[in-house]
């Protein structure tokens, strides 16, 4: 992973565009992600929206062998889950879809939870808690601040509502390459780690578990599920550092009214 790359202003503004593109793509799949689409559909539905409709590259296709543009990973899986065309979404189904788009040779990268026809409470806080965890990371976010604050902040929510945070994957920082440094743990010690500068931009994308923190790696060699086969979640947004606080550059309309209720 590379050294921490401050943006300059046009960077970001590169960044921001990226970010507006991608969270148009999920817009574009809100009313189409619903029981009976199989996983492989959603990933189709994605590329030809960002490709053609979007003109912009979709940047996990072919990253580090990776060969779709998207992960879905439904119920116990962790997160890296492949699209198939075989496995159809269920009622009750609770889905992470996370998508990277590039445009003018910068990276957006984001996740979201999608809830599929009547979901068990015990699924629903597990998804709407993650949400607030991811959240009270971001609200962390400021110059001076380090990232063991934002681990420390997600991580005590989560503990506090009897959840473990997956310690095995992490954020990071993000441009022109999909990692950049730094790495941004979900859990931490406040005042620890690298001092947050205005002009950093990396993810926060915390995977929060039901029951224990371990996950395990599927023979296909990308999917990490959780080893006691219990639900998870994880959302992610990607975030600048900004003088006074922070940016989420991948915010989406609906979190512009109400930015920390799920939906």
């Amino acid at each position: 992973m590379s050294d921490v790359h401050i943006k300059s202003a046009e960077e970001l503004a590169l960044m921001r565009e990226s970010g507006r593109l991608l969270a148009s793509v999920f817009a574009h799949l809100d009313p189409l992600i619903k029981e009976g689409l199989s996983t492989m559909e959603i990933n189709d539905l994605a590329e030809a929206f960002i490709v053609d409709k979007l003109n912009a590259r979709p940047a996990s296709k072919g990253q580090y062998g990776f060969p779709y543009v998207l992960n879905t990973s439904v119920n116990q899986v962790v997160c890296h889950g492949m699209p198939s065309e075989t496995h159809k979404l269920k009622a009750g189904d609770i889905v992470n879809v996370d998508i990277t788009l590039e445009k003018n040779g910068y990276i957006a990268d984001s996740s979201k939870m999608y809830l599929i026809g009547d979901v068990s409470p015990i699924a629903r806080r597990l998804v709407d808690e993650t949400y607030q965890a991811m959240w009270k990371g971001i609200q962390a976010v400021k110059p001076g601040a380090t990232l063991g604050d934002i681990g420390h902040a997600i991580q005590q929510h989560a503990r506090d509502k009897g959840y473990s945070v997956v310690r095995d994957y992490c954020g990071h920082g993000i441009g022109q390459e999909m990692h950049e440094g730094p790495q941004v743990l979900h859990f931490g010690v406040p005042g620890k780690g690298l001092a947050l500068k205005e002009g950093m931009t990396f993810t926060i994308e915390p995977m929060i578990n039901q029951g224990k923190a371990k996950v395990k790696t599927k023979r296909d060699g990308w999917t990490v599920v959780t080893a006691d086969k219990k639900l998870s979640a994880q959302w992610e947004h990607t975030i600048a550092v900004t003088a006074d606080g922070y940016e989420v550059l991948t915010l989406r309309d609906e979190e512009r009214i109400q930015p920390q209720a799920t939906h």
